[in-house]
């Protein structure tokens, strides 16, 4: 439930974006830990900044990793990804509020295709190390690099978009192994995904320079600070590690 009357949202997006507002909701779906609602708020021309609504303290905190990520995104020297801009943070009758910039997104068949004319892999794994440098000699990924939060733009650059889940220190290549995970869920069982993770963990790695040791070692890593992310959101959408994760991590004890 939202205010009504004078003090709406599109009264308040109104005054800090400082034009007329009108705005059509969205919600992301159900079973998913960062669900939040999603505004489109369009002004006299078109589309002005898609608006994530904080209404939970888990959402809060994402949004607000999101906006101090793009904050610092914004300061950098960044050739091959393009990410959203900060229009405005703030709070609104208890919830947060983070309204973003559009990016020139082509339609969305274009955007899940890779290596056919819409996202060529050299461009991915541009992007990628692109990301992982952001942080210096602490490695980054953006946490959610997955076909639908990228798009080849107009220029031939990469937008990417939903940095709620960036963070440093973790291996280089991250971001591409959930990439080919998230794309493997589409059409696999989790645990059958997880073992062609782990089995594809070298093509999809040796861009980076990784042997085949370091590859499996680096797609175990993953998968089990995936499993402890969903443990943290006390959320388990591929269901109990015990299931998915433990006979891939037990298989390869010598390496762990």
């Amino acid at each position: 439930m939202v205010p009504s009357g004078e003090d709406t949202v599109e009264t308040y997006l109104s005054e800090v974006l400082d034009l007329p507002v009108r705005v059509v909701l969205h919600v992301r779906p159900a079973r998913r830990v960062n669900r939040k609602p999603i505004l489109e708020a369009h002004g006299p021309d078109g589309l002005v900044a898609f608006v994530k609504i904080g209404d939970t303290d888990r959402a809060r905190e994402l949004i607000a990793n999101e906006a101090r990520t793009l904050d610092m995104l914004a300061g950098a020297s960044l050739k091959t990804v393009v990410p959203p801009v900060v229009l405005h943070h703030g709070s609104w009758h208890g919830l947060s509020v983070l309204a973003l910039s559009p990016l020139p997104v082509p339609d969305r068949a274009s955007r899940l295709r890779v290596g056919h004319g819409a996202i060529p892999p050299g461009l991915l794994t541009e992007a990628i190390r692109e990301i992982g440098a952001l942080s210096g000699d602490r490695s980054a990924w953006h946490g959610d690099f997955c076909p639908w939060n990228i798009a080849r733009g107009p220029d031939g650059r990469l937008l990417v978009w939903d940095w709620e889940r960036f963070a440093t220190g973790v291996p280089l290549g991250f971001d591409a192994l959930h990439h080919f995970f998230q794309r493997a869920l589409r059409r696999m069982r989790p645990a059958v995904a997880a073992r062609a993770c782990l089995a594809q963990a070298l093509p999809i790695l040796a861009p980076f320079g990784l042997s085949a040791a370091e590859a499996r070692l680096t797609a175990i890593h993953y998968l089990i600070v995936l499993a402890e992310r969903h443990a943290a959101d006390g959320h388990e959408p591929l269901g109990p590690p015990a299931r998915w994760l433990s006979p891939v991590v037990d298989a390869q004890e010598v390496l762990v």
